[in-house]
């Protein structure tokens, strides 16, 4: 099953969004959260995402989804860390609540990386409240 790692500068709004997959998508069991740094301040960390695509990667690939500028940039790191390892990871471009949760429930249909990928970014346009 595609993995999903979960990009916040906070480690409470990443695990919260955890949390909120796990009701939604509760047999995905490959939802890691990588947010805020090491000692629980208000941050996003390239080894820790890098350590957290490893854990959720179970050999069909990962999704990431990060929340703001630097949680893209040190996604983008992240990845870049792992480039000898054979792990199959893309950054979705993608609200990260709309997208993470459309991407759980797409991987836990046993769609492929591609098609989570994409569940997660045709996220980007959806409107919340009707014209």
């Amino acid at each position: 099953m595609v993995g999903l790692v979960l990009v916040s500068h906070s480690a409470k709004i990443a695990e919260g969004l955890k949390d909120l997959t796990s009701e939604i998508a509760a047999a995905h069991k490959g939802i890691v959260a990588a947010g805020g740094m090491e000692d629980g301040s208000i941050g996003t960390d390239a080894i820790r995402i890098s350590e957290a695509i490893r854990q959720a990667n179970d050999g069909d690939g990962v999704v990431v989804l990060a929340d703001l500028g630097s949680g893209v940039m040190s996604s983008e790191t992240a990845i870049e860390l792992l480039e000898d390892e054979n792990i199959k990871v893309k950054l979705a471009d993608a609200p990260i609540v709309e997208g993470t949760i459309a991407a759980a429930v797409s991987a836990m249909v046993g769609s492929d990386l591609e098609a989570v990928l994409k569940a997660a970014e045709d996220c980007r346009g959806v409107r919340k409240i009707p014209e």
